[in-house]
């Protein structure tokens, strides 16, 4: 995820036209007052991860469980500018984007402590309000929670339509931001997903591609980023108690 509104990409990778009326940024001081209102303060506040919130949370959470989403997918559509790419050459990043299901964590923070963790998460994710936040239910071996999810309109200028392989390609062998490539977020995520048993198939094929692209290396049925040394591993989901911290 990566909370930036960007300009037109590059002419090295052009992408599919954009809606014609594209959605407004949203004033991040008044969506905070909504989510808090909405949230009201007085139990413990539930957040969604599906991409960098689940291998780079930088929250406490007293526990973390697997969880589904329906009505939403994650699509690696959003442009990226700073944290995983520049203005001369975007990268992309993961979204949750309306239609489909999603599986990824959610994270509970303990109610004394959850307004503080807001702020820094929201500074975090919504400086510039690209993203729409809402509290989406999220489905738990333990039962149905509401989490706080950031999701984004498909109208958004940040919001890319879909892109050719070649364009793909292009961008995970050249897009670098202050955070890092865009390949290594692309792999990162693989990792924490397969560590939660989770196994999203466009995720894969992106591997694959990177793979036959000589960007990371394959080893049959699991694959490396060979610009990160990220191993991938798949363990059962399932759901615990823990302090999770940044890594």
């Amino acid at each position: 995820m990566d909370p930036e509104a960007a300009p037109p990409f590059s002419a090295a990778a052009p992408p599919p036209a954009l809606a014609p009326f594209p959605a407004p940024l949203r004033d991040p001081a008044l969506e905070l007052a909504r989510v808090r209102a909405e949230w009201g303060g007085r139990a413990d506040l539930w957040v969604f991860g599906y991409a960098s919130l689940i291998w780079r949370p930088e929250f406490d959470a007293a526990e973390h469980r697997s969880a589904l989403v329906r009505g939403w997918h994650r699509a690696l559509r959003m442009r990226s500018r700073v944290n995983r790419g520049t203005p001369a050459q975007p990268g992309l990043v993961f979204a949750l984007l309306p239609g489909g299901a999603c599986r990824g964590v959610v994270y509970r923070m303990r109610c004394e402590h959850a307004d503080e963790e807001l702020e820094r998460l929201w500074a975090r994710e919504m400086p510039t309000g690209v993203y729409d936040a809402r509290l989406l239910p999220c489905r738990t071996a333990q039962g149905v929670v509401s989490a706080l999810a950031f999701t984004l309109s498909p109208r958004s200028e940040s919001c890319l339509g879909r892109l050719a392989d070649d364009e793909i390609v292009h961008i995970l062998r050249h897009a670098r931001g202050r955070y890092g490539s865009t390949l290594d977020y692309l792999a990162d995520t693989a990792r924490a997903l397969r560590a939660q048993g989770v196994r999203d198939r466009e995720i894969e094929r992106l591997m694959g591609l990177a793979a036959r692209h000589g960007l990371v290396q394959a080893t049959g049925p699991r694959t490396a980023s060979r610009s990160a040394g990220v191993s991938m591993s798949t363990s059962t989901p399932g759901s615990e108690t823990s302090t999770v911290k940044a890594g």
